[in-house]
């Protein structure tokens, strides 16, 4: 089944060098100004990954080298170079916390190649470069939205610092996943030239709410609207209270709409939510009702929890949570309104027609991923299949010397939007015929900087725990597979 991790848009990657890992995490948002617009990025480094120097007041200090370069054709059209100290430090054995730095680059509209290199300057080696396209769109004129930034804190500003905006101090939260001890969800926008497209005396719906990663859907206990006056920079600082939200994979949507509810513009951001203990209510998920429907006729409450359970694949947090209780439930009645319900909201004009074409493919997933113990559904192949649909390749290697048996599933595109992602699965024990999710460059699913080595393991052991690099080995051919272009 999906699990939780730190991906994608935003992400968790280390900086490796001959020595030792550098482990970092970088977000970074796009904003535009009456100077032009902006890159603004926000790194953070953890404190254990770096060697620390006693100073001469006794207290211990790192030092982080630094290297951002944005391209444009191999041109290079903003960079920075520069060292990012930390806070001094009485004990080295105590040190879990992280620091953070805060950068801004002026930019024009465009595509730009960005590359960024760490070096930790009490303890050398060579650096993997981290790379990643960026791109800065604020068209002339029209309505647009700058990136969403999640926010630490906020405080009205006493001075203008890196870190003001419209008149407050904004502390940037790092991370795109919001563990269970976090209650708040705080972020920054601004809105532009809505001055332009709104007649005199108008206003307009500045609307912002959470949906669903997996199948758009809004949650009407996170959403929240107001109306403002156009203006050339409509600021949005607001934030949500999480404590119920339940574990997920969830988009952060932020809409400007106009008086006929049509939306002008819109920008969204990724991020996770662990909260196994939250307070769920499943009356939303109960309001249809099945009487008359194709799920009345399903009267057999194993069959039904079993349709129920291969919906999980294509279901999103609130659901999941239901399925997990649905299977513990003997209310036949409270499962069928919860399995028509399901299936309006994803076809509302011929609901039935959704289930039948999506249990064809739960049929040809039990075919080709079932195994002896569990159900195709159940499979980390079965389950991509299912969200995803057929890959555009794949690439089996079931005997190479080193590696255990795997696949390699490239998408061309993934939910209209991702480009070109590709999904690692391997067979660890060689028996069941079970294929693991390993790794993945896809928003919202596994990334694991080591799959190579996890890959290699049955013969490769590796020196250290964080390694991510393997010596090549003969037959190898998983490198090639994950370079297919698309």
């Amino acid at each position: 089944m999906k699990k939780l991790l730190l991906l994608a848009a935003v992400l968790l990657f280390p900086f490796l060098s001959e020595s030792k890992n550098v482990w970092a995490f970088l977000t970074y948002s796009t904003f535009n100004s009456p100077e032009g617009s902006y890159i603004e990025t926000y790194l953070t480094v953890a404190g254990n990954s770096v060697k620390y120097i006693k100073k001469e007041n006794g207290k211990f200090q790192a030092t982080v080298n630094v290297l951002m370069t944005f391209k444009q054709n191999d041109a290079i059209k903003a960079f920075k170079k520069y060292e990012l100290n930390s806070p001094e430090i009485a004990d080295t054995t105590k040190n879990t916390y992280e620091f953070v730095d805060e950068q801004r680059f002026l930019v024009a509209n465009g595509a730009y190649d960005f590359e960024l290199q760490l070096f930790d300057k009490n303890n050398p080696g060579k650096a993997s470069p981290f790379t990643q396209t960026v791109t800065v769109d604020f068209p002339e004129g029209k309505p647009s939205f700058s990136g969403i930034q999640l926010l630490e804190s906020y405080t009205k500003s006493e001075s203008v610092k890196t870190i003001s905006k419209s008149g407050f101090d904004l502390v940037p939260y790092v991370y795109n996943f919001y563990p269970q001890k976090e209650t708040r969800m705080m972020f920054y926008c601004e809105l532009y030239n809505m001055d332009k497209v709104t007649a005199a005396g108008q206003k307009f719906v500045l609307s912002y709410y959470i949906q669903s990663f997996e199948n758009k859907m809004k949650f009407n206990d996170f959403a929240h609207a107001k109306t403002e006056a156009p203006r050339p920079v409509n600021v949005l600082l607001s934030e949500f209270n999480i404590q119920n939200l339940p574990s997920g994979n969830y988009n952060l949507v932020v809409e400007a709409r106009d008086q006929k509810n049509q939306v002008i513009t819109s920008r969204e951001f990724f991020f996770q939510r662990s909260n196994p203990n939250a307070k769920l209510s499943f009356d939303a998920m109960l309001a249809a009702t099945g009487a008359n429907t194709f799920a009345e006729k399903i009267t057999s409450i194993d069959s039904l929890k079993d349709y129920i359970s291969s919906t999980f694949p294509i279901s999103a947090g609130l659901e999941h949570a239901f399925i997990k209780s649905a299977l513990k439930s003997s209310d036949l009645k409270n499962l069928q309104n919860y399995f028509y319900g399901f299936w309006q909201r994803r076809d509302a004009a011929n609901p039935e027609k959704a289930w039948l074409a999506y249990k064809e493919q739960v049929i040809k997933v039990q075919y080709n991923f079932g195994t002896p113990v569990k159900k195709g559904y159940q499979t980390d192949r079965g389950r991509v299949y299912l969200e995803y649909g057929p890959p555009n390749v794949i690439s089996k290697q079931y005997s190479e010397p080193a590696t255990y048996p795997y696949e390699i599933w490239q998408y061309y595109t993934l939910n209209q939007t991702q480009r070109n992602k590709k999904f690692v699965f391997y067979s660890p024990d060689m028996v069941t015929s079970d294929f693991f999710l390993l790794h993945s460059d896809a928003l919202g699913e596994i990334n694991n900087p080591s799959w190579q080595v996890d890959l290699k393991s049955r013969v490769y052991a590796p020196r250290d725990l964080q390694d991510t690099q393997t010596i090549n080995s003969w037959g190898n051919m998983s490198n090639d597979y994950w370079d297919l272009p698309n």
